[in-house]
């Protein structure tokens, strides 16, 4: 009996090893990513939770845009996690004779990362300590609205500095826009119209052709320093600290906001804020208190969609939703993820 126990242990002992071994060669499955695919989608199509993305994105640095990646790249499927297999570099030498012009073009093939565009119509909030050079104060032959080439007059004199030739852009004045929760006052909305060149200056005031037009102008529309609103593209770049805000406003004035929408924050590069951070887009799960009993402190907050910052000023920024997957309003929390 007894030297049939040992033998029964000696064996166990033998066996976890084994055991082990068999562990830790447990294989993931692979998934080739196709073109389209999403850190997004794939965290909730293969672990069911579409909050799991952000950890793939902040582990892998060669994936820039968390949202577009590579088709031909490869994920390791583990029941638990999901890991991006870093991309093997192509040969320098030449393909072999029996490789088919399908398969080559299937390694060449590299999806065009999503690019964010500022065409320069986008608006700011014109923040409260900021002051406008002046206003276009009339229309030649009293018009209530100017165009291309049209005469106007405006309040920036020699007194200001102007002189002929000067540049401004020009800029209609919306709404005052307040904090949805704190009340605060951010600034004021305002939407580009165009640009104007001084062709002659008075003390206090001068004569000026529009020399470009986005929108109507009329009488009342400030003044800016002119900066040239051109297209190019914003590179995401990582935040360099922890950001959490609000979204207080959108350009469209509209209550429901979806991808594609302009809104404004109220983080700017005083708070760390700097063009082409993205920042993720939450809201607190409010729970109906007859059914807690106190059981309950705090849910986990609701992930809606992501926002890329297009410009900032001091306490406020102009962002673009690139991602939405459920409707998102303002006063809606906007927080970073830094890696």
């Amino acid at each position: 009996m007894k030297t049939r126990l040992l033998v029964l242990i000696s064996f166990a002992i033998l066996m976890i090893p084994c055991v082990v071994t068999a562990a830790d060669q447990e294989e993931p499955t692979i998934y080739v990513i196709k073109q389209g695919d999403t850190l997004w989608g794939i965290s909730e199509r293969f672990i069911k939770d579409p909050n799991y993305w952000p950890n793939m994105w902040s582990k892998n640095g060669q994936v820039t845009n968390p949202h577009f990646v590579y088709p031909g790249q490869k994920v390791r499927v583990f029941p638990d996690r999901l890991e991006l297999v870093n991309p093997v570099k192509a040969s320098a030498a030449p393909a072999q004779k029996g490789s088919t012009e399908k398969e080559a073009d299937k390694l060449a093939e590299v999806a065009a990362e999503k690019s964010y565009t500022v065409y320069g119509t986008e608006g700011f909030l014109l923040e409260k300590d900021v002051q406008p050079a002046g206003s276009i104060v009339g229309v030649q032959h009293d018009r209530i609205i100017a165009g291309d080439d049209d005469i106007v007059y405006t309040d920036i004199g020699a007194l200001h500095g102007a002189k002929s030739g000067d540049s401004f852009s020009i800029f209609r004045r919306d709404v005052t826009v307040t904090h949805p929760v704190t009340s605060e006052v951010m600034g004021v909305k305002v939407t580009p119209l165009g640009t104007l060149q001084v062709t002659d200056v008075e003390k206090k005031a001068s004569r000026a052709i529009v020399t470009k037009t986005t929108k109507e102008i009329t009488p009342g529309s400030y003044l800016m320093p002119y900066q040239q609103n051109r297209r190019h593209e914003i590179p995401l770049k990582t935040t360099s600290r922890d950001l959490k805000g609000y979204i207080v406003e959108s350009y469209s004035g509209t209550s429901v906001i979806a991808a594609g929408d302009i809104v404004y924050i109220d983080l700017g590069s005083a708070q760390g804020a700097e063009v082409g951070n993205m920042l993720y887009i939450m809201r607190d799960v409010v729970l109906d208190q007859r059914y807690v009993e106190g059981r309950v402190d705090k849910l986990p907050q609701e992930l809606l969609g992501a926002l890329v910052i297009l410009e900032t000023g001091k306490k406020v920024a102009t962002a673009l939703i690139v991602k939405s997957i459920d409707a998102i309003y303002r006063g809606d929390r906007i927080v970073s993820l830094t890696k």
